[in-house]
């Protein structure tokens, strides 16, 4: 499941507005969804801090590793109680961490901000290829 994740936020770059999407984040729904949640954190946390470290962003690896993290905890929590909340909350939580953590690295809040739209678009895609891929997955 980590070369999974790693493969699936390293590999695909889907175009949006301001950039490109990957899939790494649905990776890491299924991950929980299918393995559990020990290994949809964990999965998601180096997986994750792998494709930041092959992409020659090693400064994020950090905030990835709590961001992911966080993420794949909050989807856990909520997925079964209400899958499309589960997804949303997980999501949100991934594009404001990594806003903050923006704003934090490179010392301004505008440079911060200024990616929130492309992440919310990110996990817009990744929501989406989730419902698909888990419906697919379940048949």
């Amino acid at each position: 499941m980590t070369a999974f994740v790693f493969v699936a936020t390293f590999v695909p770059k889907i175009p949006i507005p301001l950039g490109y999407a990957h899939l790494g984040d649905a990776a890491i729904f299924l991950a929980v969804m299918f393995c559990g949640r020990r290994i949809g954190i964990f999965s998601g946390v180096i997986g994750s801090a792998l494709a930041d470290l092959l992409s020659g962003f090693p400064i994020w690896i950090l905030p990835t590793m709590f961001i992911k993290a966080a993420e794949a905890e909050i989807f856990f929590r909520l997925h079964e109680k209400n899958f499309l909340l589960g997804l949303i909350a997980a999501g949100l939580i991934m594009a404001a961490g990594y806003t903050f953590a923006g704003a934090f690295l490179y010392d301004s809040l505008s440079a911060g901000l200024a990616s929130t739209p492309g992440l919310l678009m990110e996990a817009a895609v990744n929501i989406f290829a989730t419902v698909i891929i888990s419906a697919a997955i379940r048949r």
